[in-house]
């Protein structure tokens, strides 16, 4: 029985085990949190600024390294990484457990990002460099299945254990997880790299980087309490400004830059990233105020709050694993252009995630993939750090009381559905992208030809 599931054939198959392991916790982690943010803001009595932080301080980190984080992983070996991700992930989980504060969870939270930026990436480009072209598209299926299941099944989990034990347990659950990772990853996963013989870290693109988007999240958070014009804000919008476009102009002129930005010339890449950052801004946003609405305006539990998520968490199971197979067979183009549309009316995620990575994953050289992975996760983690930003200062634009105020719930239900509004008009506004740029893969050809070539018993290269 042994030597049957373990088979050379089998092992890539593990292989995907193991890193979806990984991965589910990691994307588990941008949801979790939201069911339990009532509850974590009564608890350590924190404003709702410094809440939205508690969110943000993951993303925006997750985001922001995960570019470096798919470099590193090339450079040094993505087994490597993936589980040097995978201790400072669950290290930071046992912190966040822990904290007794707002800054002492921000801080712990920042370090998760640390973490799931070295993880992620890594993940997809072993999936990448693991399976062949015929069998790639049905493993990022698998792949987006379990990150889309992660993100919906989280305010589940989120909501069981923040009412039945302590919402510090939305943190502690990942120890053993994070442990179960390592030794897979030890057992199952093969290590490989970039072998090309140049290769170094982009220190001026992270940083210009980092403190851009940094500067434009925090001014979008400080629009919760001063004006769009104050002196603040409009200090903290020029210094993004100007740190983004130092940034391009780096990465244009370094010879190894940390964003290869000539990527972006493939109408298909470019598409798909675009897509992919609406889907973060839109639904990232929705998620961390549809609990407080469930839960503050509504009056429900946690628990409650948690199965509204239902629907979408079997929905995904079903769907994604499908949609990646058969995204192999017709091509992402209308696919995303579907998923999107479906999903500014609520549905549709699962359509939506695994077409639009595997888009994106194919019209990059394997070689590359760790980049090219990280490129298509940065978009949806600073899309999402961002939505939550753009959402908020939408809300607070409508609210104008003290939550104690009988006034309060009325204002905040104006500012949520302005924001719902815009969220489903961000997702419209990818469906036209992706239908526009997305184009059919050339090596989707080869692939092709590889399968035929296979039944007949000819072995054919894997085409870059």
């Amino acid at each position: 029985m042994r030597a049957r599931l373990f088979t050379p054939e089998n092992r890539k198959w593990w292989t995907l085990v193991a890193v979806a392991v990984g991965l589910f916790m990691i994307m588990l982690d941008n949801t979790v949190v939201n069911v339990a943010l009532p509850s974590i803001q009564q608890d350590l009595g924190i404003s709702i600024s410094e809440l939205e932080w508690v969110v943000n301080a993951y993303a925006l980190t997750f985001g922001v390294l995960l570019l470096t984080g798919g470099k590193l992983a090339d450079m040094l070996g993505r087994r490597a990484i993936f589980i040097a991700g995978l201790v400072v992930f669950t290290g930071a989980s046992l912190w966040c457990g822990l904290a007794g504060g707002a800054s002492s969870l921000i801080a712990a939270r920042t370090v998760q990002g640390v973490g799931a930026a070295l993880m992620n990436p890594a993940t997809l480009s072993i999936i990448t460099a693991t399976f062949p072209p015929r069998q790639r598209g049905t493993a990022i299926g698998i792949w987006a299945g379990v990150s889309a299941l992660a993100l919906a099944i989280g305010p589940i989990v989120g909501g069981l254990l923040t009412e039945k034990v302590n919402w510090s347990w939305i943190f502690f659950i990942n120890i053993p997880v994070g442990v179960l990772g390592v030794i897979a990853a030890r057992l199952f996963i093969d290590e490989t790299k970039d072998t090309s013989k140049e290769q170094r870290l982009d220190l001026p693109g992270l940083i210009t980087s980092g403190v851009g988007l940094f500067a434009l999240t925090y001014g979008l958070i400080e629009t919760n309490d001063h004006a769009w014009t104050s002196t603040r804000v409009l200090t903290l919008f020029a210094i993004a400004v100007v740190s983004l476009t130092v940034f391009v102009l780096l990465e244009l002129r370094q010879r190894l830059p940390m964003l290869d930005l000539s990527l972006f010339k493939n109408p298909t890449f470019a598409g798909a990233n675009a897509a992919m950052l609406f889907v973060g801004l839109a639904l990232f946003g929705i998620f961390f105020y549809n609990s407080l609405f469930l839960q503050r305006v509504l009056g429900y539990s946690a628990i409650e709050t948690g199965a509204t998520f239902l629907p979408m968490t079997v929905l995904i199971i079903l769907v994604a694993p499908a949609a990646g197979r058969f995204s192999d067979r017709v091509g992402a183009r209308w696919l995303m252009g579907a998923g999107m549309t479906l999903l500014a009316s609520g549905v549709g995620l699962a359509v939506t995630m695994a077409p639009t990575t595997a888009a994106a994953m194919g019209s990059v050289p394997v070689a590359k993939a760790g980049v090219g992975s990280a490129v298509i996760n940065s978009m949806r983690q600073v899309g999402g750090s961002l939505g939550v930003a753009i959402m908020g200062a939408l809300v607070a634009t409508s609210v104008s009381v003290l939550p104690t105020s009988p006034l309060w719930s009325d204002q905040f239900v104006v500012g949520y559905h302005r924001a719902v509004h815009v969220g489903a008009a961000l997702v419209l506004v990818g469906a036209i992208i992706s239908v526009l740029t997305v184009r059919p893969l050339p090596r989707r050809e080869g692939a092709e030809r590889e399968g035929a070539a296979e039944s007949i018993g000819v072995a054919l290269a894997d085409e870059p």
